[in-house]
């Protein structure tokens, strides 16, 4: 039986296993301004960027989503009725 291991945290970052750790380049300026944004919340260095990617990620997937969705509408549109009906009629007519 697996029990996974409690998570480790750090301030308010916590980590689950498995966690890497990455070494970036940032311009001292703006780490600068990192470091006293996340001192102003009391938040961690990490756990901002860690929720900043997942932000940045969700955004893209939002976007593309709702692309998926402009796309299929404006074909549909196009071709006069429902998606899903058109998909049968041409299922039924081969």
């Amino acid at each position: 039986m697996f029990i996974p291991s409690p998570p480790k945290a750090s301030g308010n970052t916590v980590y689950t296993h498995p966690v890497a750790k990455v070494m970036i380049s940032i311009p001292d300026e703006l780490l600068s301004r990192i470091d006293a944004h996340v001192a102003d919340r009391g938040e961690t260095r990490s756990g901002f960027l860690q929720r900043l990617a997942e932000a940045e990620i969700a955004a893209g997937d939002a976007r593309r989503q709702r692309r998926i969705e402009e796309l299929l509408e404006r074909a549909t549109t196009s071709l006069g009725g429902n998606a899903a009906q058109l998909v049968r009629e041409d299922r039924e007519s081969h």
